[in-house]
């Protein structure tokens, strides 16, 4: 693949879970190793009643799996096919990608791995308390967080000035990312989220879709006047 470097400064930011990874893997650990009432937790988060910091400090501490368990979790649950390839095409083009999850960093990096991704992950991380039991740290958690998530995906997007910020997801823990993010790529629930606020998006199926759309950008800001730090706008490429 040809690759060109991008005239303006952009970073990437991509979901994991239902994004990257084909499965949510933290329902996946939780529907095997948690007691049973997680999903009374669960039910609390979707209600709005708590945050996802909150819902997944309380599910972690239900779950009963060594570490070889939550290994065979991440050498199962396949990854999106195209992933590899759409993380080529940024760092062809000088553009950082960072993976963005609320989930678990250990999991996340140990099936990226498995892929052959080298890409920077931000994730929550589990600390071992015992023989099967766990604790849930949240080193990328903020205050000021307005959906209270365990990693908040807006403090992440705050770059500096002047660069585009280039989100990709799919589900409830993107929701207050793509109202800062300057382009969205989106399917399920965040398509929908975004759709029904008026927010501007771009709708991709798979990794495949992601690339066409990536290069279709870094195409339309080639040829564009470079503008001042600051005073970035986009438009949709034209079709």
């Amino acid at each position: 693949m040809a690759g060109r470097v991008a005239p303006l400064r952009a970073r990437v930011f991509v979901d994991f879970d239902g994004t990257i990874a084909l499965e949510d893997s933290t329902d996946v650990i939780l529907e095997r190793f948690a007691l049973p009432w997680w999903r009374r937790v669960e039910a609390d988060w979707v209600a709005g009643r708590i945050g996802s910091r909150e819902c997944l400090a309380r599910q972690v501490d239900l779950i009963r799996a060594c570490p070889r368990d939550l290994d065979r979790v991440a050498s199962a649950i396949p990854l999106d096919p195209y992933f590899l390839e759409f993380a080529a095409l940024c760092r062809a083009n000088a553009i950082p990608l960072t993976v963005v999850s609320d989930g678990f960093h250990q999991v996340v990096t140990t099936m990226l791995a498995r892929s052959g991704a080298e890409v920077t992950v931000l994730a929550n991380r589990l600390v071992r308390i015992g023989a099967d039991r766990w604790r849930l740290t949240f080193p990328h958690a903020s205050e000021a967080c307005r959906s209270a998530a365990g990693n908040c995906k807006c403090r992440a997007l705050d770059c500096e000035p002047g660069t585009l910020r280039i989100l990709i997801g799919d589900g409830r823990s993107d929701f207050c990312a793509a109202q800062s993010a300057d382009l969205v790529f989106a399917k399920g629930a965040l398509a929908e989220h975004c759709q029904t606020n008026g927010l501007a998006y771009e709708v991709f199926g798979n990794f495949a879709g992601a690339i066409t759309l990536l290069t279709q950008w870094i195409s339309a800001l080639a040829d564009a006047p470079a503008p001042a730090l600051g005073e970035f706008v986009y438009a949709p490429p034209s079709s």
